[in-house]
């Protein structure tokens, strides 16, 4: 699996700290370091959130200690406000941003891009196309990252992360732990606004060198010499492999410009590439960020050539790509039919009932929903009268029947704010939140001291079974040894609650 690829990709590049929290298509990686990497010497912890497993990575990265955070795509924009300030500051040690988006998507609430964020943050960022070229990117970034000084962002999307093939592997490198952490204010303290403007200069001038490092480590590829051209990056190019299979002597028609540093845009690999190119194709998953930048590099060098993608309605704006769309793309660009049916297509042709996902057999929350709805009759009130809000976790799935019981589920921790938004704006009925015992300590105490605080009347379940069960069944912090074998100090949610005066 991919994400079992950069778990020996962090074997391999003497990663000492690995933090992270739960989220599909990413939760298998610190997963794999727990499974067998307790006689490796190496911190792997789930933290409470993104924002503090990046900060914890970022602190053992000052000290010298090689480190890497992991997380799914909803996840950097919690980590991001710490991520665009280290920017400034940079790393000592290697520093890996895991970011794994969802295409499509499959188990995620939105089609996030998170490769515009390398754009805000202005760190580099490698991309993957399968689990060989993971393993083997998640050692580069550590160098990369020592090289440039700075965090790399290294972005996979689900079709990589559980793709499943052979991987060549390499030596166990002896985790890098601390060296030395040196008092230096102007760099490392950004309450000093002149010394951010500096910062921020040092910033653009690293980036000056990302390309020639990208060369120095083999990133970057064409495949073909015709006058067609295709650029790729990550699993995308996985599909136009696959379709140019089909098409003889592909090598003579087609050029494929295989683009595996996404930030900063490799210029001068772009435009060698694109010379003698009649017409330009851009596959990618999901936004048109790499077109965006094509077009712009191609205007700006005045070069006179038809663009293809997303923007001009090749290619969906929607969806994860698959071999049928990328097939039946490419037949319009070369002029002839190599179209292939999707597995998509194939399973389509079975009557196959539906079968939305229910909470699982011996949930307890299934009798949590049932008592709450029967709660609601009791009260004399009808089932769609009384507004509950769900938040991200397995227990959303009670808005399938037979429960229907959720109104709304947008963000972690969302349940509680968006109640209390209800009742403060007028809403003059009882309303419910309810929030899974991971997802409170992820960003859940945060409103409900603001609803304690502001006297808002809510009724909020903390539907706790002491475990992070959709992603893997991964540990809070109400264990008391963590996966890799750590003592802890379990914090009791009740005495939490109490704390802040919840009645």
């Amino acid at each position: 699996m991919g994400n079992e690829a950069i778990a020996r990709g962090i074997v391999e590049s003497g990663i000492y700290v690995v933090t992270g929290y739960p989220g599909t298509p990413s939760s298998e990686v610190l997963m794999t370091i727990h499974e067998y990497g307790r006689d490796l010497d190496i911190y792997a912890e789930w933290a409470v959130n993104e924002r503090v497993a990046f900060e914890v990575a970022l602190g053992a990265s000052l000290g010298g200690a090689r480190s890497l955070v992991t997380m799914k795509g909803p996840g950097i924009n919690v980590a991001s406000d710490p991520i665009l300030s280290a920017a400034y500051s940079g790393i000592n040690g290697g520093l890996t941003i895991l970011v794994a988006d969802d295409p499509g998507p499959i188990t995620t609430q939105t089609e996030q891009d998170s490769r515009w964020y390398a754009k805000l943050s202005k760190l580099p960022m490698l991309s993957p196309s399968s689990p060989q070229e993971a393993k083997d990117f998640t050692v580069i970034s550590q160098l990369f990252s020592e090289d440039i000084m700075l965090p790399v962002i290294l972005r996979t999307t689900t079709r990589v992360n559980h793709a499943v093939s052979e991987v060549v592997t390499g030596e166990a490198s002896p985790p890098k732990k601390y060296r030395e952490f040196r008092k230096d204010p102007p760099r490392y303290v950004r309450a000093g606004m002149a010394w951010n403007l500096e910062r921020h200069k040092w910033l653009n001038k690293q980036l000056k060198i990302a390309e020639d490092l990208a060369r120095k480590y083999g990133l970057n590829k064409v495949l073909g010499e015709g006058s067609v051209c295709v650029v790729v990056e990550g699993v995308s190019y996985n599909y136009v492999a696959e379709v140019l299979d089909n098409v003889e002597s592909w090598e003579r028609k087609v050029k494929v410009i295989k683009v595996d540093m996404l930030y900063p845009i490799p210029r001068n690999f772009l435009l060698d590439s694109l010379s003698g190119c009649s017409k330009v194709l851009i596959i990618e998953e999901l936004d048109p960020y790499l077109e965006e930048s094509v077009k712009a590099l191609l205007q700006e060098q005045d070069l006179r050539v038809e663009v293809f993608g997303k923007l001009n309605g090749y290619l969906p704006m929607e969806g994860e790509l698959n071999t049928r769309v990328v097939s039946q793309t490419i037949s319009r660009i070369l002029g002839y039919d190599i179209v292939k049916p999707s597995h998509g297509e194939v399973v389509k042709g079975f009557d196959v009932p539906s079968r939305p996902p229910p909470l699982c057999p011996g949930c307890p929350h299934r009798n949590s929903y049932i008592a709450l709805l029967l709660g609601i009759a009791k009260a004399g009130y009808k089932r769609d009268e009384i507004p509950i809000f769900g938040d991200i976790g397995c227990y959303a799935l009670s808005v399938n029947p037979p429960l229907n019981a959720i109104w709304t589920e947008h963000s972690m921790g969302a349940s509680i704010s968006m109640a209390m938004g209800l009742k403060v704006g007028g809403f003059s009925k009882p309303v419910i939140a309810t929030i899974g015992d991971s997802t409170f300590f992820h960003s859940g105490l945060q409103p409900l001291i603001e609803a304690v605080n502001k006297r808002v009347d809510l009724l909020v379940l903390v539907l706790d079974n002491s475990v992070v069960a959709m992603t893997g069944h991964q540990s809070t912090p109400a264990w008391e040894v963590t996966e890799s074998g750590r003592a802890t100090k379990p914090v009791d949610i009740v005495e939490l609650l109490k704390s802040i005066g919840v009645d």
